[in-house]
């Protein structure tokens, strides 16, 4: 965050930063209380990588306080101040694995699922109160997000404890390689941010977006 206020300053962008931990509700207080705005773009989230047949339950809930809970109640707070205002919108970054279950990563996968049926719940809810929501949904980036979900298995998987075996995550190097440049996402989200009638779902690149679609063409005929 001070690296953040110091970059904004030298560059003369007018920019006020603010702590806010989505999984303390002293803060999400603090928050609602010092802030009216026109427009939240849900971003918090974290990524907890292993396969979910062994992954430890403690931190697949840590997760989804931050990607599920924490975004929901910092939600509601504004939300109510939407509904007095009669308008306002919530952009929340979701993820591909919203969309499709990702192998060896599927609790990540598991809370965006929740957010996207947050989100559509939502859309329909508040649609009369004029309130506007909108997913984004990023394919592979290299903001290091990625990077440091695959680190987090090393935390706790042991090849010598665990079932799985260590070649299943041979790929993951491989998959990490040729991550895409994250400006043209952020483009997106501010996009959709001041678009008065934006798309509800968002994918990009459209690439992503076309092999999601065949994925859930094909779950229809997949075989257990």
């Amino acid at each position: 965050m001070s690296d953040l206020i110091r970059e904004a300053k030298e560059k003369g962008v007018e920019l006020t930063a603010d702590k806010l931990d989505v999984t303390d509700s002293r803060d999400i207080a603090y928050i609602l209380k010092k802030y009216d705005i026109d427009i939240l773009i849900s971003n918090a989230g974290v990524m907890e990588g292993g396969p979910i047949a062994e992954q430890p339950l403690d931190l697949i809930r840590a997760m989804f306080d931050v990607n599920v809970f924490g975004g929901l109640e910092l939600a509601q707070g504004f939300i109510k101040k939407f509904v007095k205002q009669k308008k306002g919108k919530i952009v929340f970054t979701s993820s591909m694995g919203g969309l499709w279950t990702v192998p060896y990563v599927a609790a990540y996968c598991a809370s965006k699922h929740a957010l996207e049926a947050i989100a559509e719940g939502l859309k329909t809810e508040l649609a009369p109160f004029n309130i506007k929501i909108a997913t984004c949904n990023p394919g592979v980036f290299g903001t290091g997000f990625n990077d440091r979900g695959a680190d987090s298995i090393g935390r706790w998987y042991d090849p010598e404890v665990n079932f799985t075996p260590a070649s299943a995550f041979d790929g993951v190097a491989d998959a990490l390689a040729n991550q895409l440049d994250p400006e043209s996402m952020a483009d997106v989200i501010v996009n959709v941010a001041l678009d008065a009638q934006p798309n509800f779902r968002n994918v990009h690149p459209k690439e992503t977006e076309d092999f999601v679609k065949q994925l859930q063409s094909e779950a229809w005929s997949a075989k257990s």
